[in-house]
């Protein structure tokens, strides 16, 4: 994997952990590689559509453990991945 793959990975991680110091180095680091900043947006994107994902689904899940599963809680859209069961 090249470093600018690296980077983006660790871009995407720290935005899914909420590790805003994390971001920040890993961001520094992939401006100093070239790493395009449409390439950097993107990756934020798709940490917050699965951080969001799961997020929407721990909530339901809370609401049916707790009987207050009537209040039409949508399900996320796109699962975040094929192993969580999302």
């Amino acid at each position: 994997m090249d470093e600018k793959t690296k980077l983006l990975v660790c871009l995407g991680a720290a935005t899914a952990a909420n590790c805003i110091p994390c971001f920040e180095f890993y961001y520094g680091k992939a401006q100093a590689a070239g790493v395009v900043e449409a390439d950097i947006q993107e990756v934020v994107e798709i940490a917050y559509q699965v951080k969001n994902n799961v997020n929407m689904l721990m909530k339901k899940s809370i609401r049916a453990a707790t009987g207050q599963e009537g209040d039409n809680l949508p399900l996320p859209d796109a699962k975040c991945s094929p192993k969580c069961g999302s």
